[in-house]
């Protein structure tokens, strides 16, 4: 069965969303210069869900994805990289995704409240969790400095 629009506005309205322990950013698997994080989000309603994060500080992209069982996108911040939605719009840089019966996760939407830019990850996530209902009782720790190149 998959995963409904309603299902996602039951769940973002779901306020005993919990991510328990401190977050910290981890060197990408594919030694790429972007650090990422991963976190289980609980809930009263056992929602099988975690949070993943990207953050390329070079390409100054931010990435927070609330990701379903079966690593199923279902509700995403986009900072830093333009969208192209099914419908023929561009969406900036700075954009949500938000599942639908229509498109899954393939339609974005500026969002107004996001306010932090990509530079700022801990800022940003303060934001997002915000406006995701989800608490966080942690801290998330700032990205480590980006290494200096070799060719630079």
């Amino acid at each position: 069965m998959d995963f409904t629009e309603a299902e996602l506005v039951a769940l973002l309205a779901d306020s005993s969303k919990t991510i328990t322990g401190d977050i910290r950013w981890e060197e990408d698997e594919d030694h790429s210069p972007a650090v990422e994080f991963r976190a289980e989000i609980t809930s009263d309603a056992g929602y099988p869900l975690f949070v993943r994060g990207s953050f390329n500080p070079l390409a100054q992209t931010l990435t927070f994805a609330i990701i379903h069982a079966n690593s199923r996108r279902i509700y995403a911040l986009d900072l830093g990289k333009d969208h192209h939605n099914p419908r023929c719009t561009n969406v900036g840089e700075k954009h949500k995704h938000r599942w639908t019966d229509r498109f899954r996760d393939k339609d974005a939407y500026v969002p107004d409240d996001i306010t932090q830019p990509a530079m700022s990850p801990v800022a940003v996530w303060k934001e997002f969790c915000a406006e995701a209902k989800i608490t966080h009782n942690g801290v998330m720790a700032a990205p480590p400095e980006q290494q200096p190149s070799l060719f630079s």
